[in-house]
């Protein structure tokens, strides 16, 4: 049972493109020296990522009376995952991640601009040592800029991955449970399915998550 597609839609789109670009980062391109002085570079400090808002939590359905002999359901992923414990305990540390990502970032790109400043405003009078050893700071800072962002990318990416996998491998076993005990024959992903009217008696989406909710407070007191 994978319902990998929804999950990215979840988790991915909350984790990879929500790394916001530090305060001032995007204007951390290499200033223009005054006359007379030597470029510091040509090459200018990686944009930042691509930026999108974070999807809004899916809210559930209220609950309806599931119809007698029904052989199909469906759930909504999303939903699952944006109320249940489990989500919410990804979600927060996805953006206790970003947040320290973005601390950091923040520090690097100040540090970049106050000497992008710097030169700017007297490289004209530096003599040449100075002038020559700043420029040097600053291609290191924009390369440190740049190696930061990518790292931080990777380790979002990563940590998204990893819950991701834990999150699918703990629902899908309560979901089959739920179909087994109703004895259905299918149990769809909603937003997969292409499902554009239906009963919304089938959608099992509440008693999931509270089941989800029960299976990890049972997986907590046992620990």
């Amino acid at each position: 049972m994978k319902f990998a597609k929804e999950l990215q839609m979840m988790f991915v789109a909350g984790a990879v493109t929500a790394l916001a670009a530090a305060p001032g980062y995007s204007q951390t391109t290499t200033p223009k020296p005054p006359a007379g002085t030597a470029p510091a570079s040509q090459t200018p400090a990686a944009p930042p990522a691509a930026t999108q808002p974070a999807p809004a939590p899916a809210p559930l359905a209220p609950p309806r009376p599931f119809p007698e002999g029904a052989k199909f359901a469906f759930v909504d992923i999303q939903a699952i995952a944006s109320n249940s414990a489990e989500g919410k305990s990804a979600t927060a540390k996805l953006d206790d991640l970003k947040k320290r990502k973005n601390a950091d970032l923040t520090a690097k790109s100040s540090s970049l601009k106050s000497m992008q400043d710097k030169l700017a405003a007297g490289g004209s009078v530096m003599n040449d040592q100075a002038r020559g050893q700043l420029e040097k700071d600053i291609e290191k800072t924009q390369r440190d800029l740049q190696f930061a962002q990518q790292d931080a990318q990777t380790e979002l990416t990563d940590m998204t991955n990893q819950l991701q996998g834990d999150f699918q491998e703990k629902l899908n076993p309560i979901i089959e449970a739920v179909r087994v005990e109703k004895t259905l024959l299918r149990i769809f992903s909603s937003r997969d399915a292409g499902i554009v009217a239906t009963d919304m008696g089938r959608d099992l989406s509440n008693e999931v998550v509270k089941r989800f909710d029960a299976a990890a407070k049972t997986g907590a007191a046992k620990k």
